[in-house]
């Protein structure tokens, strides 16, 4: 029996598997489709999902594909601010580079920790008691895992299996996307796009970042829907998106030869809850909105870093009371504000005079700089605190500490960097003192003792106690309180103090 089922090898279930196989936990992915998708349905990774990977020890082999953009997080719907935006971040960049790529890089890094993967394989039913969860496949196999973890898309057949409800708003305006080739120029393109922009939103064309079997560059193409359509899994046909480009445009660019034809519109929509039993959601299962921002696949990677050690120590025995709970806790907030924020954007997209003027106003308030900073440290993830809950001692100094929630940005150390010590997947005790210890916690808990540790922008506090997510839930310096905080975020001390 597997320990964790995980359907849906896409970056959530590839990233969350990863994370289940730094802690031992015995992991099946199962994907329906027998291919990788060659889809580019993302084109970028925010700050925050840059940081999730250095911390990983992946980053070099995702820069080698990718594109740094600088500053590009600072813009909302189309609207830039007056002043490049700095987050508090090693990595304040968005990286580009195509899904397929991050698809492909994610699912070689949980195959190589050795997850098990069946490709093909699609989920038509589950049963779930308190020992595991029975799950059946269409061709009539019968699995047991100990959990199982949909990250199946929007249309998830683990979140409607389990009677998770998925309230929200039905799509109201659809989008065609296409990876195309072009006959029309380079100057062309460039002409049309900009007419085409100053007078009406949600069009764009640009290339793709990658190349047809011929080796011809493709295009990425999306053009705004006369209608959305009564049946949004069927794909337009190459001549529907060509006559929707003529109305839209003026010109088809003379597309041709499509690798891909979609739609997406700006369905929002989020699950009641992330967890029934031993069934969770994460990615797309759990949440779907407009990829204005292109925050999908960011939001999805980082429920994945989340969920993953908790749903390992879990499995493992030492997880504290509470702690898998926490995980729908703090993630089914931050997804809501994702919603709102898509939602916000693909209004200003509207041509209708109300949107419009609250574009126009919007326009002037991204000029002011704590607007920028709000909205871009929102986008990129930079901003996010968790509530950690009750603290087990609200008397200990350190207890209202303005880190706690937050995640740490890495930090030079005498030798190394703070996020090269996280690559594990562990706790971790940043102790500027010395005189602290994680004893009894050395198989959840790293300590790095470096009195030197830390830039100006470093924490003020003396010594920091992270979770494995690179969250702080602990500040401070004193062994008593740290103790407190070790058994409510670790379990239980593996062994007395006393037996040292």
């Amino acid at each position: 029996m597997h320990d964790v089922i995980v359907v849906g090898a896409g970056p959530t279930g590839a990233m969350l598997a990863a994370e289940l196989r730094l802690h031992g936990v015995g992991v099946l992915l199962l994907e329906r489709e027998t291919e990788p998708t060659p889809l580019v349905r993302s084109l970028g990774l925010h700050p925050r999902s840059v940081e999730i990977l250095d911390q990983r020890g992946l980053l070099e082999r995702f820069l080698e594909h990718g594109t740094r953009y600088p500053g590009a997080g600072g813009r909302f719907a189309g609207l830039a601010p007056a002043h490049p935006v700095v987050l508090d971040t090693a990595h304040d960049y968005i990286l580009g580079i195509p899904q397929p790529v991050t698809d492909r890089l994610l699912l070689d890094h949980a195959l190589d920790l050795g997850t098990e993967l069946r490709r093909g394989a699609r989920v038509v039913g589950l049963e779930q008691d308190p020992e595991g969860v029975t799950v059946e496949l269409a061709d009539g196999e019968r699995m047991r895992p100990g959990w199982l973890v949909g990250c199946d898309g929007g249309r998830s057949t683990v979140r409607k299996a389990a009677g998770i409800l998925f309230p929200g708003n039905a799509a109201t305006t659809e989008w065609m996307l296409g990876e195309v080739q072009v006959t029309a120029a380079p100057d062309e393109i460039a002409r049309v796009s900009e007419e085409v922009r100053r007078t009406r939103l949600g069009f764009g064309i640009g290339p793709a970042g990658q190349t047809a079997g011929d080796g011809a560059p493709l295009f990425r193409a999306v053009v705004p829907a006369a209608e959305v359509s009564t049946d949004r899994s069927v794909a337009p046909t190459l001549e529907q998106f060509r006559a929707r480009l003529r109305e839209y445009t003026g010109t088809d660019f003379g597309v041709h030869s499509p690798r891909a034809l979609t739609r997406f519109t700006d369905a929002t929509r989020l699950a009641e809850r992330y967890r029934d039993g031993r069934v969770l959601l994460a990615g797309d299962a759990a949440h779907v909105h407009p990829p204005l921002g292109g925050q999908g696949l960011n939001l999805g990677i980082q429920d994945a870093f989340n969920l993953g050690w908790k749903l390992a120590a879990t499995v493992n025995g030492w997880a504290p009371t509470g702690l898998l709970d926490s995980y729908g806790a703090e993630r089914h907030p931050v997804a809501a504000e994702v919603l709102s924020l898509t939602r916000a954007q693909s209004e200003l997209l509207s041509p209708e005079p109300g949107p419009q003027a609250v574009r126009r106003l919007l326009a002037e308030l991204v000029q002011l700089d704590d607007v920028a900073h709000l909205l871009a440290e929102r986008v990129s993830g930079i901003g996010i605190r968790y509530d950690l809950g009750p603290d087990p001692d609200p008397a200990a100094a350190g207890a209202s500490d303005p880190l706690l929630g937050r995640r740490l940005r890495d930090l030079p150390l005498a030798h190394g960097r703070l996020y090269e010590r996280m690559h594990g997947g562990r706790g971790l005790l940043l102790d500027r003192t010395g005189t602290l210890s994680v004893e009894g916690w050395q198989d959840r808990v790293d300590l790095v003792a470096d009195p030197l540790a830390g830039d100006p922008a470093a924490p003020t506090a003396t010594a920091v106690l992270l979770r494995p997510d690179g969250h702080v839930v602990w500040a401070g310096d004193d062994q008593r309180t740290l103790d407190a905080q070790l058994s409510a975020r670790f379990g239980a001390r593996a062994v007395p103090a006393s037996s040292s």
